[in-house]
């Protein structure tokens, strides 16, 4: 198998009319050949765009190869997934959502060793160019049909923010509880907050660097090569990382400074509900750009 793609024009649309008629089995040249219609968004355009190609099972992923039949310029549904990674796959049996993943370096080595492994037509496009032909792995959103979802990485940090968010609730309950004057102090929750969200952010990138190995790589990094689109929010949420570890220690003053009698309340209460707002959007956005990508890029801690 080599074939690796039309991206355009009437000859495209009838072997994908043909496809999807036949259930993925094709006649004349592709006869017997494994293909898939991939769907991307236009990365100028935002609009459908699809594309025939070779297609490959490995652990359980989908798996195509950006040769472009050895040419040197990636094809152009590769420049799509790099710009949006959600993607719709049909193998003529089966049609789901995906997000494409890039593998970087090493990663991606071993895996197009697998894949010349299996179809050798592969390494002869990559002897044509200097161009290193990436390979992208499609993640299925969701689970098989029959199958049960197993729970992600992703899955893993909303329940962490969830946590985290109860335990904010308790102190604006408790600081409304002394201005409403039926308490006199606020206890600070247990285990303790602040720990418990510096650990979260270690966890976090910890446990992502852990499973794909490397002492000298980091988390963010390592997810922004295999998710380019991703990449200015992983900046960003780096970024932010520094201010939720600050956020977090002055919460942790605020409650552990408060004076009965002498501390203002309704000031606690006001700072409380600031810095919990700020922490807020942080997890908001977290959870809005990486939840799914972190889902198909580890399972979630034991």
């Amino acid at each position: 198998m080599t074939y690796e793609g039309f991206e355009a024009g009437a000859f495209q649309r009838g072997i994908i009319a043909e496809f999807r008629a036949n259930q993925g089995n094709l006649t004349g040249m592709f006869e017997g050949w494994s293909l898939v219609v991939l769907t991307t968004a236009g990365a100028k355009t935002g609009q459908d765009r699809e594309a025939v190609l070779g297609y490959l099972e490995l652990d359980g992923n989908g798996v195509v190869v950006a040769s472009a039949n050895g040419s040197d310029k990636h094809p152009a549904w590769y420049h799509n997934l790099r710009k949006n990674p959600i993607v719709k796959v049909e193998t003529g049996t089966d049609t789901y959502q995906a997000i494409a993943a890039i593998p970087p370096g090493e990663e991606r080595d071993k895996l197009f060793e697998r894949v010349v492994a299996e179809a050798p037509g592969f390494a002869e496009h990559q002897a044509k160019t200097t161009r290193e032909i990436p390979v992208v792995l499609l993640h299925r959103l969701g689970p098989k049909p029959g199958e049960e979802r197993v729970k992600g990485f992703g899955d893993w940090i909303v329940e962490v923010h969830d946590w985290l968010r109860k335990e904010l609730d308790t102190l604006r309950a408790q600081a409304d509880l002394v201005i409403e004057g039926s308490a006199d102090t606020i206890e600070r929750p247990a285990p303790d907050l602040a720990l418990q969200m510096r650990t979260h952010c270690l966890n976090f990138c910890g446990a992502l660097q852990k499973h794909h190995g490397g002492e000298d790589r980091v988390a963010f990094p390592m997810l922004a090569a295999r998710f380019p689109a991703l990449a200015p929010a992983l900046a960003e949420l780096d970024e932010e990382h520094k201010v939720v570890s600050q956020l977090q220690d002055d919460i942790q003053r605020l409650v552990e400074g408060f004076v009965p009698g002498e501390s203002d309340p309704v000031v606690l209460r006001a700072e409380i509900e600031r810095l919990a707002t700020q922490l807020e959007a942080h997890f908001e956005y977290e959870e809005r750009t990486i939840v799914t990508a972190l889902n198909a890029t580890a399972p979630a801690p034991a």
